[in-house]
């Protein structure tokens, strides 16, 4: 990752950047060269939303059994997390950063291994995959993890593959994804915190939702 003109600013801080991107670019690298065809496989499934559908089913159910009419509510809050982490990975870190995915970096794609033809977008920086299912997860949990035993566990281990996929795949660096996941975990958190508060101060006065509730 270059440091443009920072470097002529900020030469100390230039130089811990490019020598964490450095250290980034190799454990890509080492991670994207551990692979076989069952992993093609696996990986290249678990990185398509689609594939996903009963899990994503699932979920609904467990907030329908839990919250009832009030599941109305929350899944207007998990589009509304969705939508805060795709937007935000965009036009706040890739369009501003603009950091070359690594099957687009000219200094290593003959390095990079990916499946069918698939790179992305030009930018890498964060991973919105990272940032919309660890957002899911997060507000999911805040709200679910007392009511399911082992729920935030299972979420996160389900997100934390499709994570890894877009590694293997080549289309993110670790950086990218880690930093995806942190700004999902920070969205779905606030989400998760502002539902409670919604659901207490809002729909807890709305005999309907109360009444369903105490059900």
């Amino acid at each position: 990752m270059s440091c443009g003109n920072i470097s002529t600013i900020y030469p100390t801080t230039c130089g811990m950047i490019e020598k964490l991107s450095d250290i980034d670019v190799q454990l890509f690298l080492f991670l994207n060269g551990l692979r076989n065809p069952f992993l093609d496989f696996v990986f290249w499934w678990a990185s398509q939303p689609l594939v996903w559908i009963p899990i994503y089913i699932c979920l609904l159910y467990f907030v329908i059994r839990v919250y009832r009419w009030q599941s109305i509510f929350v899944v207007l809050f998990a589009l509304l997390s969705v939508t805060l982490t795709d937007q935000i990975s965009v036009h706040l870190f890739k369009d501003i950063f603009m950091r070359l995915r690594p099957c687009h970096n000219p200094s290593i794609a003959m390095q990079v291994h990916t499946l069918n033809g698939y790179c992305g977008g030009d930018y890498g920086f964060i991973s919105s995959h990272a940032a919309n299912y660890f957002g899911i997860a997060s507000f999911l949990s805040i709200l679910l993890y007392r009511k399911i035993r082992h729920f935030s566990l299972l979420v996160f281990i389900w997100v934390s593959v499709i994570a890894y996929s877009r590694i293997y795949l080549g289309v993110h660096y670790p950086a990218d994804v880690a930093c995806g996941a942190l700004v999902g975990l920070l969205i779905g958190f606030l989400l998760g915190l502002s539902f409670h508060l919604f659901s207490t101060k809002v729909l807890g006065e709305m005999r309907f939702f109360r009444r369903n509730r105490e059900d």
